[in-house]
């Protein structure tokens, strides 16, 4: 058995302590129906319920108008004041860790109403700034970023292109203009001049002294001439000693001074190119400070650009060559080695352009940010590569923005879910949001899986309001398991699953499902068709007294009506087709229900629904089976015998039995010492099992079912079979409210339909669950026709006295209970038992001490 007490059981497991649950549940005193509390309520425990008690319908002449159109829009979700004011104060809390987690049931409208109070806010705030990245000069690996007022980065950005397509044209251009060629031409004859001076100088002095400076392959030589023709060797060799002595001392003087003269040659050379660089740093600053004046006068009043534009001259005067010779394939690298660019543009250009990461230009108010996948690069952004002569390289243009950046100065909307499945997101985040900073760094740096060099972005200030999205259980373990996450999200907006159904709150309900109409483009509704969907609203959360908070769920609902509107040809949606669309979605998922219902009828599963039986009784369950919850009855017998004050869950020898399963057990235990225990210990063993069931058992709603049974089989005394039971118990026999109790209910009602009903037959279930009850109308028509019962029970005795007949008893002052009462016969039998044990007790000690003796010996 699958008990889902959903709200219950989340509501005392995280909310409450352990000791509410009693208080929550305690019988309230019994009612006589002459009473002004029964007059109130209009119903009295341990009488059958009226018709009008089991469904709560909503008057459609209460509602105060004729069709949906005629109502305006509500201005958010009914019911989530709590929530809203959570919301609201994240917001606009600017400290640090105030970030925003809404949780709740999905559904819930969590998202619509974030997105709508985060509109609200962002509207009246200013646009963030813009960012980009710009090349630094210093250190290429290094890119540094520019904040920039709102809709300047690209301005600033199709400037700078302008400017490197400006340069690439006017550059060449001024480098061919004749006042240029003269004054190289000047530099050049200077040079020249210099040269064949020094040179000229040696040579005539050589001359002078009959020698020449011949030019060899292998360089400036000196030797011996006459009429300018140089002396062969055999000639030279046939001067007279003392002229050849004369000619090489000649020679050896004159080598050192070419030596000397061919060592000031480099000086010389460079001396040429400073005047050649500098004439070239002269006509360039000529065109790039005329083009520059126009981008310095547009941005003046921002200082790093200024300071960027002033660092872009200096290296663009250093690197002019660029600009007028074609340039030459780079290695690979980063930096100064980046690729070209999509447009073609080479390394030696790209590092001149404003990568803008941000671009707020055109925005009204702050961004709302919502990632789909909240990975680590799509959070923090990523660095691209390109692949160029056989490497990946990039350069500061390849950083790509994430989620952070683009809502830096505004709000970031998360799944909590995905953030925390997805790649190295949550970590991403925290590190973000404690540092107060973007960093874009590639997953595999951050992990230390590569050494490969790449870039290191200048971190941008981060400053940005978080909002994740999540269920309940995701916050309670986040709150539990990270330390992290109470500092960085202080504040919870929880979400309800269900508001109180008031006459305000169904005026607003209705408001909210003409507002969904409105925005899914369907029919208006009539008012018996908005009363329907409010009766549906009901029983979704499981109480007549609440409506459904879950709007996703009647969303989905008047989709469907709509659509049978269409088919039926319908203006306007009326409540016929609401009914036929909620008939629809049931046949749609009860196949399996179907299968056991037609199973139950074959006798493949056997239930009773006529005649008597001692040991057993029909309890009830709930199935869930994905978003579909169903009633299932199932067969509960009870076995007695003499034994130690045993009761044996069979469920939970076998393992088949859940520790909430166990639990009522142990109470049903606790019941029947407390009651017949008080003179001696109970000298039974009873053993308990749900018949027929092949998978686990959990929940306690059927202890009060397994407590009549046991009772049944001590006194031997017959249950009704035409009765079905759910219910919890306390150790002092007061019957607690349970889970599902419309789904059990006509779980059963099924079965007896199917074999026909006669009257007789009906569920008793806890008085607490009353409130709860909205049941199928064919189940109200049925009950008010008198052909089923649903009888509210607060104790074991009024379900005793239903189930079998016979009074319960009261005991008197010596705690006896009258005669032809039950609990007479279950403290006779137990007597019995008492007395048929206390024997084999004397004999199991004797036998133990010759045991004893046998062994001494």
């Amino acid at each position: 058995m699958q008990d889902r007490r959903s709200f219950l059981r989340r509501f005392f497991a995280e909310v409450l302590p352990v000791t509410a649950d009693r208080e929550l549940f305690s019988a309230v005193p019994p009612v006589s129906a002459d009473s002004p509390v029964a007059e109130k309520r209009g119903w009295v425990a341990g009488e059958p319920l009226p018709a009008s008690i089991m469904r709560h319908c909503c008057d459609p002449s209460q509602l105060g108008f004729s069709t949906t159109d005629e109502l305006t829009e509500v201005g958010s979700l009914v019911g989530q004041g709590r929530a809203v004011d959570a919301i609201r104060l994240g917001i606009a809390m600017r400290r640090r860790g105030f970030n925003v987690f809404a949780f709740g049931p999905s559904g819930a409208g969590k998202h619509t109403l974030i997105q709508e109070l985060l509109e609200r806010q962002a509207a009246t705030e200013p646009a963030p700034p813009d960012w980009c990245y710009v090349n630094n000069f210093a250190d290429a690996r290094r890119p540094r970023c520019l904040k920039l007022p709102t809709g300047r980065a690209i301005p600033l950005r199709d400037a700078m292109k302008r400017l490197v397509a400006d340069l690439r044209v006017g550059l060449p251009a001024a480098f061919e203009r004749e006042e240029y060629r003269a004054r190289r031409e000047v530099i050049e004859q200077q040079f020249k001049h210099r040269h064949e001076e020094a040179f000229g100088a040696l040579q005539h002095k050589a001359e002078e002294k009959g020698i020449g400076l011949l030019r060899t392959p292998m360089g400036l030589a000196l030797a011996p001439i006459r009429n300018g023709e140089v002396i062969p060797p055999d000639v030279f060799k046939g001067l007279s000693a003392e002229e050849r002595q004369r000619l090489t001392a000649d020679i050896e003087a004159l080598q050192g001074e070419l030596e000397a003269v061919v060592r000031r040659i480099p000086d010389w050379e460079r001396e040429h190119r400073e005047a050649v660089r500098q004439l070239n740093r002269d006509t360039t600053a000529v065109v790039v400070g005329h083009l520059l004046a126009e981008i310095r006068t547009a941005f003046a009043d921002l200082a790093e650009v200024v300071a960027h534009l002033q660092e872009v001259e200096r290296d663009i005067l250093e690197h002019a060559d660029d600009f007028i010779t074609e340039p030459r394939p780079a290695e690979g690298g980063v930096g100064a080695s980046a690729p070209a660019g999509p447009d073609g543009d080479t390394p030696s250009f790209r590092r001149y352009q404003v990568n803008v990461l941000v671009d707020n230009s055109g925005r009204q108010g702050a961004p709302i940010v919502e990632e789909d996948n909240p990975t680590h690069q799509n959070l923090v952004g990523r660095i691209e590569h390109l692949a160029r002569f056989g490497a990946l390289v990039t350069d500061f243009n390849l950083v790509v923005s994430g989620a952070l950046h683009k809502a830096n100065g505004g709000y970031l909307v998360l799944d909590a879910r995905r953030l925390l499945t997805a790649n190295f997101g949550w970590e991403s985040l925290k590190r973000a949001l404690r540092a107060e900073e973007i960093r874009t760094v590639s997953l595999e740096q951050l992990l230390s899986l590569a050494s490969t060099v790449s870039l290191d972005p200048e971190p941008i200030p981060l400053e940005v309001k978080v909002v994740l999205i999540g269920p309940p259980m995701l916050y309670y373990l986040l709150s539990e398991l990270d330390p992290d996450f109470p500092e960085l999200f202080k504040i919870a907006a929880e979400f309800d699953d269900r508001i109180d159904r008031s006459a305000e709150n169904i005026g607003l309900y209705a408001q909210l499902i003409a507002s969904a109409a409105r925005r899914e483009k369907l029919r208006p509704l009539d008012r018996t068709a908005v009363a329907r969907v409010i009766e549906e609203a009901a029983r979704l959360s499981g109480d007549a007294a609440k409506l459904s908070a879950q709007i996703r769920g009647v969303t989905d609902l008047l989709q469907e009506a709509d659509h049978v509107a269409a088919g039926n040809g319908n203006a306007a949606i009326a409540a016929a087709d609401v009914e036929a669309a909620v008939a629809a979605r049931r046949r749609r998922s009860d196949r399996v229900y179907r299968r056991l219902q037609e199973e139950i009828g074959r006798n493949t599963l056997r239930i009773e629904t006529e005649g008597e039986r001692v040991g057993q009784v029909n309890g009830l369950s709930v199935i869930t089976l994905g978003r579909v919850s169903f009633g299932h009855p199932s067969r509960i017998s009870a076995q007695v015998r003499l034994g130690k004050g045993e009761v044996i869950d069979i469920e939970r020898e076998v393992a088949l039995g859940g520790p909430i399963h166990s639990k009522g057990v142990l109470i049903l235990a606790g019941f029947l010492g407390g009651r017949f225990g008080q003179r001696g210990s109970l000298s039974l063993t009873a053993s308990l099992v749900f018949e027929q069931t092949y998978g686990g058992v959990e929940g306690d709603s059927a202890s009060a079912a397994e407590l009549f049974a046991l009772l049944s089989s001590l006194s031997d005394t017959p249950i009704r079979q035409c009765f079905a039971v759910t219910g919890s118990i306390d150790q002092f026999g007061r019957i607690q409210a349970i889970g599902g109790v419309n789904e059990k209910i006509e779980g059963f009602f099924d079965v007896c339909e199917a074999r026909g009903l006669t009257g007789e037959q009906g569920v008793l279930v806890p008085a607490a669950n009353v409130q709860h009850l909205m049941l199928r109308q064919d189940i109200a028509a049925a009950a008010a026709a008198g052909r089923f019962r649903v009888i509210p029970i607060e104790t074991v005795d009024q379900g005793l006295e239903w189930l079998t007949g016979m009074p319960a008893g009261e005991p008197n002052l010596a705690g006896e209970y009258p005669n032809g009462t039950l609990n007479r016969r279950v403290a006779s039998r137990l007597a019995v038992l008492a007395k048929r044990g206390r024997p084999s007790e004397a004999n199991e000690i004797h036998r133990k001490h010759a045991k004893g003796e046998r062994n001494n010996g």
